[in-house]
C-alpha cells in the first residue's frame, strides 16, 4: 500500500477533528477516530521533519559547507515587502525600544 501525502493525511485529519467536535459518534467510533488522527498526526509529522532535512540540504554552500538557520517567518516576510514598507518596520522597531 502507497504511503499517504501530506496533503491527504492533514485533510482526513482535519476531518477527523471536525467529526469528533461534532460529538454525536459512540465512545467506541470516538476513540477509533481519535486513535486514527494521532497515526495522521504522527505520519504528518515525519513528513514534515523530512522535508525539513531537504531544505537543510539545499541550503549547503557551493563549497560544501552548510549554514543552518531557524526558519524565520518574519525575516521571509521582510524579504518580501517593499523597501518602503521595511523602512517603516525598522523605523517602528527602532521606535518600540527607545524610551524618549
Amino acid at each position: 500500500m502507497a504511503e499517504m501525502k501530506f496533503e491527504e493525511a492533514l485533510k482526513k485529519l482535519e476531518q477527523i477533528v471536525e467529526g469528533l467536535e461534532v460529538g454525536d459518534l459512540s465512545l467506541d467510533e470516538a476513540l477509533e477516530k481519535y486513535e486514527e488522527g494521532i497515526r495522521l498526526s504522527r505520519l504528518c509529522a515525519k513528513k514534515l521533519e523530512v522535508a525539513k532535512k531537504r531544505v537543510e540540504i539545499l541550503l549547503k554552500s557551493a563549497d560544501g559547507s552548510v549554514e543552518l538557520k531557524p526558519f524565520d517567518e518574519k525575516a521571509v516576510e521582510e524579504a518580501k515587502s517593499s523597501p518602503e514598507q521595511k523602512r517603516k518596520s525598522r523605523q517602528t522597531a527602532k521606535d518600540e525600544e527607545s524610551p524618549f
